[in-house]
C-alpha cells in the first residue's frame, strides 16, 4: 500500500482530473443595463441627449481618446430613465468608471446607476429581482 493509503490516492486523481476552460474567443461587447438617477426631478434626457450624456461622462474622465469610445443605447425608456448600453469589451471599464462619476445634468446632481452587466445580451432581458408573480 502506498503512502496516505487508498483514499488519499484517490482525491489526488480527481484533483488531477480538473480541467480548466476558457473562452478561446472572449465575447467581442459586452451590455449594461442603466439607470440614470435625478433625485431633483425636471426635465428628463430625451434618446439623444441621454446618448450626450454618455459621451460626455466618457470625455471628462478619459479625454477625446474615452469620448470616441464606440458606444451604442440600444434601448432607452425616457419614463424610467434606464437603457442598455454596448460597448466593445475592452472599454467597459472606462465606460463603467465614466458613469460611476458622473454627478450632474445640466447643473443638477444626478448619478448612473449599473444595475446589470453581461456579455450576453440575452442575459439583460429579464431580471429576478423584479419577477412578479401571479
Amino acid at each position: 500500500e502506498r503512502a496516505g493509503g487508498p483514499v488519499a490516492w484517490g482525491m489526488a486523481a480527481a484533483a488531477a482530473a480538473f480541467e480548466r476552460r476558457v473562452l478561446r474567443r472572449a465575447a467581442e461587447h459586452h451590455y449594461l443595463r442603466v439607470r440614470l438617477e435625478l433625485p431633483d426631478g425636471g426635465a428628463r434626457p430625451s434618446a439623444a441627449q441621454f446618448k450626450q450624456l454618455v459621451v460626455t461622462a466618457l470625455r471628462e474622465l478619459h479625454g477625446e481618446v474615452g469620448a470616441a469610445l464606440p458606444v451604442d443605447v440600444l434601448t432607452y425608456e425616457e419614463k424610467t430613465l434606464s437603457a442598455i448600453l454596448r460597448v466593445i469589451s475592452s472599454g467597459l471599464v472606462k465606460l463603467w468608471s465614466a458613469l460611476t462619476l458622473l454627478g450632474f445634468y445640466q447643473n443638477r446632481r444626478c448619478a448612473f446607476r449599473v444595475l446589470q452587466t453581461s456579455p450576453f445580451l440575452l442575459a439583460l432581458s429579464g431580471n429576478s429581482r423584479e419577477l412578479v408573480l401571479d
